[in-house]
């Protein structure tokens, strides 16, 4: 019987000591908090490495620290600050944990900072993902209690015209430094597979929202903005087309793919949920202006179109059925759900907020977004 939207998926692998690349970032962090506080079942410890870019932020886990980190009796969290580039520690870590799980998220991961500033994405998407998985192939040896688990991206597959769908066999067409960085480690991940025989499952979802997202990503952006009176900044016409999956569903189906996933395979994420840009931020408009009290016309006075950044996708859509017949995941969260429970989250933790814009993020925001 397949799982319902919500239910704890029952274990299949024993899963003892995972290792959490990039888990103060914005998934990783909500996938944490989805195994420690709603997965039960899981009784094992998770080891969180991240290297602390102005990205990863540890007020996201403190709560989660206190809780469940050293000092809370029983341990199940602990964090290790460290690049995945840095190969001695990395193996120290797998030692260290007796390692037999990799969740690997860590990743740079905004399009438009790889159009900046390709070379960043190059060294920790490609040569980082290199570097766990020589490290796990070397570590676990013959051993068959172990995963290699790889979260990559629906932009692998490039742009879709106004019908048709990403399916896992769809070939790779990546158009940004970005998308081209992650294809190249979907590859390696694959070939250490078909290689070696590292047991690895991939998975490739479409756009992330929910609490904790950097604000350099459409949703926390604009909300943000909204509040401080801002300007909204909107690509060309505003009329590309997304598919949005909540962060908890799509973590949700990472946790499936991890317990019964088939290794060697992939599979596709999505929210089949597609939004053009500029009627996802009318409908985030209406609901930030209704909790908030704010005017909504003098909000979509303040809706600027900016040049379209170069390469820019028209069209991404996930078909995945895939994952729904063979593992029983279904979203949980529909989009209008999620987008009240983003924005409630975002009202409610201004510390949070203040934080994040307090640190190295603050400048590259002013110089990239604001006085559009």
């Amino acid at each position: 019987m397949a799982n319902q939207p919500g239910e704890v998926l029952k274990i299949g692998r024993t899963l003892k000591n995972i290792l959490v690349t990039g888990g103060m970032g914005f998934i990783g962090c909500n996938f944490i908090r989805t195994l420690l506080e709603k997965t039960p079942e899981f009784s094992g410890r998770i080891v969180n490495l991240d290297v602390l870019t102005y990205a990863g932020n540890p007020a996201s886990l403190a709560d989660i620290e206190s809780r469940f980190g050293p000092g809370s009796g029983s341990v199940r969290y602990v964090f290790e600050h460290g690049d995945i580039c840095d190969r001695s520690f990395v193996e120290s870590v797998f030692k260290k944990y007796d390692i037999d799980t990799v969740a690997h998220f860590a990743a740079e991961s905004h399009v438009d900072r790889s159009i900046l500033g390709p070379e960043a994405f190059v060294k920790t998407n490609v040569m980082g993902t290199f570097t766990l998985l020589d490290i796990a192939r070397n570590f676990w040896q013959a051993r068959k209690d172990t995963l290699f688990h790889h979260i990559s991206t629906d932009e692998v597959y490039g742009s879709l015209g106004e019908t048709g769908y990403f399916t896992e066999t769809t070939p790779y067409d990546p158009r940004s430094p970005y998308s081209a960085s992650k294809a190249s480690s979907d590859h390696l991940a694959m070939a250490y597979h078909h290689t070696y025989g590292l047991p690895v499952t991939l998975s490739n979802c479409s756009n992330n929202y929910g609490p904790y997202q950097f604000p350099e990503k459409l949703i926390p952006l604009m909300i943000l903005n909204m509040l401080d009176g801002k300007p909204l900044p909107v690509y060309g016409d505003g009329k590309n087309i997304r598919d949005w999956v909540y962060v908890e569903d799509h973590n949700r189906a990472v946790w499936a793919i991890m317990q019964k996933g088939r290794a060697g395979e992939k599979y596709n994420i999505g929210g089949e949920n597609e939004w053009e840009n500029i009627k996802l931020l009318d409908a985030l408009i209406d609901i930030t202006a209704d909790k908030s009290g704010l005017d909504k016309n003098k909000i979509r006075g303040t809706i600027n179109y900016v040049k379209d950044r170069p390469g820019h996708d028209r069209r991404y859509a996930i078909d995945c059925s895939k994952i729904k017949a063979e593992l029983g995941w279904k979203q949980a969260a529909t989009f209008g759900q999620g987008l009240e429970r983003t924005v409630d989250w975002y009202l409610a933790n201004n510390g949070w907020i203040k934080g994040i814009l307090s640190g190295g993020y603050k400048n590259w925001v002013k110089q990239n977004y604001e006085g559009r």
